[in-house]
């Protein structure tokens, strides 16, 4: 730190540097903070260096707090592992550059992550921005990045919700310039959980959803409902929710009225919470044998929180400790990755550890293949016509769905008791793998009631 400078929790906050769990670490501050107008970088040594001509900067703006905050639970520990390992910089074009990471926590807020992505466009002059989880993030930096012509790549968050809900038309050419996504979207969806539930649990394939009046919930209510229809089910749909909602007793007693057997909902995690509380309260939970959760239930302490009524919840993940890739950028795999997490943090390992250092090998990879880095346009070019394997998996923007796209896949999976002698209440299993064959089934899908 510079001296005679202090920095408060306030003070960080206004920055826009992370906070992990109301305080920061003297590390994070170091490795974070752009302090006196003097560029800060991690060296291989841990010591910092002042910048240099021939530094690239990227940013990466998650949800680090607030109600999306176990989005960004693991950040700290994936950006260490980044920043370790870019420390002795990039040679690209035959130049190395030293390589910065300037992250920012959007506190759940889609306004403070516009205006994140604007700071960091115009004052710290980011060469790329990466953007990671649910569009209340994703899309406001993307738009930011796209006014600005400054490169970006997000991931996690429907693939339909980018690019529809941000203006893009069916049949016409792409808009965007500048952003680029990749990942699962409404198709990998239907497939999942068409898998699933034609699977071992047998039910009267009557669906009750719960989909909110946001992004998410209005991309998967007009593509995905009509699939799952053509696939066999009927859906009820009581219509679109507030997110915040706090009173769900019209909507349960539709679903008992129609007898219900499977319930699918894409809410923010302090909604469905709430919502499937008062389902057990109201008698809505006996009657539901598969309780399919997107958003919520994709970490452990979520799940947790919610006591018995968390057993046997099923809900999909991006990815996977059993996945089998590994990191261009570390050279790890899923299990080592999950291993060091737990070891590290002493916290169960989630599904956001692949994703967000997926995001950075692919944003990496992007840079080394402009063949000029310090060149927006060849950086988004190369963004247009990136092929590589992260260690998420597989991404091609050359044969995507639609333009700036790069689909990916969507697993089954379900939350279950842990065995005896483990340090963890839960394990996260893998129950399908229709969109990624090359990633093993752990177990069968258990239904939620046995009656």
């Amino acid at each position: 730190m510079v001296r005679g400078t202090k920095m408060t929790n306030d003070s960080i906050q206004e920055r826009g540097l992370p906070i992990e769990a109301g305080r920061m670490s003297r590390r994070e501050v170091l490795v974070g903070a752009t302090v006196g107008g003097v560029a800060l970088t991690l060296s291989g040594s841990g010591a910092l260096a002042a910048g240099s001509d021939r530094v690239l900067k990227v940013g990466f703006i998650s949800p680090r707090t607030g109600a999306l905050g176990g989005f960004g639970q693991t950040d700290g520990y994936i950006l260490e592992l980044a920043r370790k390992a870019l420390s002795g910089g990039v040679t690209i074009g035959g130049i190395t550059y030293q390589m910065q990471i300037l992250d920012r926590d959007t506190q759940s807020d889609p306004s403070r992550a516009s205006q994140l992505a604007k700071t960091l466009i115009n004052q710290d002059n980011v060469d790329l921005m990466l953007a990671v989880s649910t569009p209340e993030t994703i899309n406001p930096v993307s738009d930011a990045c796209e006014a600005a012509g400054v490169p970006c790549l997000s991931t996690v968050m429907p693939w339909q919700a980018w690019y529809f809900g941000r203006g893009a038309k069916p049949g016409a050419p792409s808009p965007f310039k500048w952003t680029y996504h990749f990942g699962f979207g409404v198709g990998e969806f239907s497939k999942t959980y068409q898998s699933i539930w034609n699977g071992s649990v047998q039910t009267n394939k009557k669906v009750g959803v719960l989909y909110p009046n946001d992004a998410d919930g209005n991309a998967i209510r007009a593509s995905l409902a009509p699939l799952l229809t053509k696939g066999g089910f009927t859906i009820v749909d009581p219509g679109p929710y507030e997110d915040g909602t706090t009173d769900y007793s019209a909507q349960i007693a539709v679903f008992k009225k129609e007898q219900c057997e499977i319930f699918n909902t894409f809410p923010i995690p302090p909604d469905f919470a709430a919502f499937w509380r008062q389902a057990a309260q109201q008698g809505y939970t006996k009657i539901v044998k598969i309780c399919q959760v997107a958003k919520f239930g994709l970490f452990p302490s979520g799940v947790e929180a919610l006591g018995d009524l968390g057993i046997n919840l099923s809900t999909a993940c991006y990815w996977h400790r059993t996945f089998p890739y590994k990191s261009t950028l570390t050279g790890l795999g899923g299990l080592e990755l999950a291993d060091g997490y737990e070891k590290a943090s002493g916290r169960q390992w989630t599904q956001q550890l692949g994703a967000s250092l997926g995001l950075i090998d692919a944003g990496i990879a992007a840079l080394k293949a402009s063949g000029d880095p310090s060149s927006k346009a060849a950086v988004a070019k190369a963004l247009s016509t990136l092929k590589t394997t992260t260690i998420s998996g597989p991404i091609d923007f050359t044969s995507g769905p639609v333009p700036n796209v790069s689909p990916g896949p969507i697993i089954g999976a379900q939350w279950i008791k842990a065995p005896a002698g483990s340090k963890f209440k839960l394990d996260f299993v893998v129950t399908e793998n229709a969109t990624d064959a090359n990633v093993p089934i752990g177990s069968s899908l258990l239904p939620l009631n046995k009656s």
